[in-house]
């Protein structure tokens, strides 16, 4: 599932494509939304909320949620996409960019003054203007699960994703089984959010410092191999709100207690 930094490039080079523009092709291949037409409407902005694409054409909003491997891409009018087309959700034209979004299951189009039915259960978002890290550590304190579950819940702070929730643990030392009232929270998401803005222009996501594949994390993605700051096998596990949303787990037994 894409992490918030990666939302927040990908309705930026949205935003950049569309912005302005008066839109000539629209097309939305789900049911709840094929008969939404917006072609003549004017793209006001598109922005990010959490892990949430909010797309403001004339009075009204196309949201879209990512999920697993949803993708919005943007061509040239004309330009041949470089996918199945079986595989597009969404089409947004214009005379200057086509958006196209791949494999995207959550899309909505609801009037923008109706946008928070939608958005309004996310927790503060690190990446926005709005950031309240107060009200954030409250909410994830305040969280009876554990803290890698807490982390993971968007009402508490949104944006935040497995690979951040490994990272982020690992470098301030957390089992993530820690019950989260157990936790500095403000200390946790100050890095968080230290880490995620850094990310957010970066083409390459790290948390070590070093931009390159395979060398970019701690413990995500490294179960069974040594851990890069004392040697001891990273191991795994899951952790989820239910066994339906269970996340592989990262961590060191040794720096993390």
């Amino acid at each position: 599932m894409p992490e918030g930094d990666s939302v927040y490039q990908a309705a930026h080079r949205l935003d950049t494509a569309l912005h302005g523009q008066q839109v000539t092709r629209f097309d939305l291949r789900v049911p709840q939304a094929a008969t939404v037409d917006l072609t003549g409407e004017t793209v006001h902005e598109v922005v990010p909320r959490g892990k949430h694409i909010l797309m403001r054409i004339g009075e009204f909003t196309v949201h879209s949620h990512l999920r697993m491997d949803g993708t919005w891409f943007v061509y040239r009018p004309g330009e041949k996409w470089r996918h199945p087309a079986f595989k597009v959700r969404a089409i947004v034209g214009t005379s200057a960019a086509e958006a196209i979004g791949v494999d995207i299951h959550d899309i909505d189009v609801v009037p923008t003054r109706d946008e928070q039915k939608l958005v309004g259960h996310l927790g503060p978002d690190p990446l926005s203007e709005t950031w309240d890290a107060a009200e954030a550590a409250r909410r994830v304190q305040a969280d009876e699960r554990s803290i890698h579950v807490a982390l993971l819940d968007q009402r508490n702070v949104a944006g935040f994703g497995n690979e951040y929730a490994a990272e982020l643990l690992f470098l301030r030392g957390i089992l993530p089984d820690t019950p989260a009232s157990d936790v500095d929270a403000a200390a946790l998401l100050d890095l968080g959010a230290r880490t995620i803005r850094m990310n957010r222009d970066r083409p390459v996501r790290t948390f070590t410092g070093v931009a390159r594949r395979g060398q970019d994390t701690w413990v995500y993605g490294r179960a069974g191999r040594p851990c890069r700051r004392c040697g001891v096998t990273i191991l795994t596990g899951a952790q989820g709100a239910d066994p339906t949303r269970e996340r592989v787990t990262f961590w060191c037994p040794r720096c993390q207690r």
